[in-house]
């Protein structure tokens, strides 16, 4: 499984910048005025992971395989896109399969840099957004309650769909995000928003774009904004897209160099690929050998069959046990073999809950 990202905002906030910078190639046009991404833009990104990195120094395999993120970066939405303003509207399917969505919010003012409203106003800005995606959420919703009140003239077991479709209906309504449904884990509610994603209902992760004053310290609109999502229970990255975009073609010492002096730890894509895991409750476990060094996403707290089934499903129909050692581990005394000997190698059965950064060989037999 991966990790798949959903770039929303207005237009004119940073968002083609940033898909830039993430990827580090410029195949998301960026420019100083509205609707410049006429097109969804698309990329699948490997998940930086130093411990990826030190594992192919030791086994020296034929390839590295890293997770990925896929992002998605669609038009920016306007006030009315769920009318068919703008242009923002029409690829809103585009992300509808994605995990989370990352709303980008210009936190900084610039006279040469257009705003679609006139003014720089976060907190309005968010508003705007989130208002325009429930009410395309709203026209999801009302076509299957539609659907579902012809079907059941003919098919009575239906009418649990169309009472949670339409409790969703009336929710939706009130301006309020389908991830604050009340009936969000009745089976009804389960079953209808597997079959109807709903952009409100996805995890949302606030990235603040600033300016490079503002990466010094905390700005008002971005503490506006974080507050805004720790009242919804949200995650806040603060990132700079003009620095991030001068980081690209740049060697990985003079990133490092370039970051140092900005004092900031972290590029916008490592913010926003942990805050990603993190949201999403998201993991990785390694597998290392001569032919091949590899990171594995899986599930917060899943067993390790489970785990087994993301490289194979006969690796979890068949799973025996797990040959386990703490990555800590198998750096320190240099691999497999010595840590066997230390008594670090564990053998771990079916109700093992696998660990971020484990180092894992399944035994199977199918």
């Amino acid at each position: 499984m991966g990790l798949s990202i959903g770039i929303v905002g207005l237009p004119n906030v940073g968002k083609s910048t940033i898909f830039n910078a993430l990827t580090r190639a410029q195949n998301a046009e960026a420019a100083n005025y509205p609707f410049c991404t006429i097109e969804p833009n698309k990329a699948v990104v490997p998940v930086p992971d130093p411990r990826l990195d030190k594992l192919t120094e030791m086994a020296k395999p034929q390839k590295t395989i890293h997770a990925t993120v896929d992002f998605v970066d669609i038009a920016g939405l306007v006030k009315g896109a769920s009318k068919g303003e703008g242009l923002g509207n029409k690829f809103l399917s585009n992300i509808r399969e994605t995990d989370a969505l990352l709303h980008v919010v210009r936190c900084f003012a610039d006279e040469n840099v257009v705003h679609v409203d006139g003014a720089v106003d976060p907190v309005r800005d968010v508003g705007v957004i989130e208002t325009e995606l429930i009410l395309a959420d709203y026209q999801s919703v009302e076509t299957r309650v539609a659907r579902l009140g012809k079907q059941i003239r003919g098919d009575k077991s239906l009418q649990p769909s169309l009472d949670i479709a339409q409790a969703l209906l009336d929710h939706l309504g009130k301006g309020k995000m389908a991830v604050e449904f009340e009936d969000h884990k009745t089976d009804a509610a389960v079953l209808m928003f597997r079959e109807c994603p709903l952009l409100t209902d996805k995890k949302m992760i606030y990235c603040c774009n600033v300016d490079e004053a503002g990466l010094q310290g905390d700005s008002e609109a971005f503490l506006k904004i974080r507050e805004h999502a720790t009242l919804r229970g949200c995650d806040t990255v603060k990132i700079c897209a003009k620095m991030e975009e001068d980081l690209n073609g740049m060697t990985e010492p003079e990133r490092l160099e370039f970051l140092k002096e900005y004092k900031v730890v972290e590029s916008g894509l490592d913010q926003i690929v942990h805050t990603g895991y993190h949201t999403l409750g998201l993991i990785s476990f390694l597998t290392s050998g001569p032919k091949e060094v590899r990171a594995w996403t899986i599930r917060r707290g899943w067993k390790a069959p489970q785990a087994a089934g993301v490289i194979h499903t006969d690796f979890e129909r068949g799973f025996i046990r797990a040959q386990v050692i703490a990555y800590k581990d198998f750096v320190e005394y240099g691999g497999e073999s010595a840590c066997k000997a230390k008594g670090l190698l564990r053998l771990e059965g079916k109700e093992y809950e696998v660990q971020d950064g484990d180092v894992i060989e399944f035994l199977f037999n199918v």
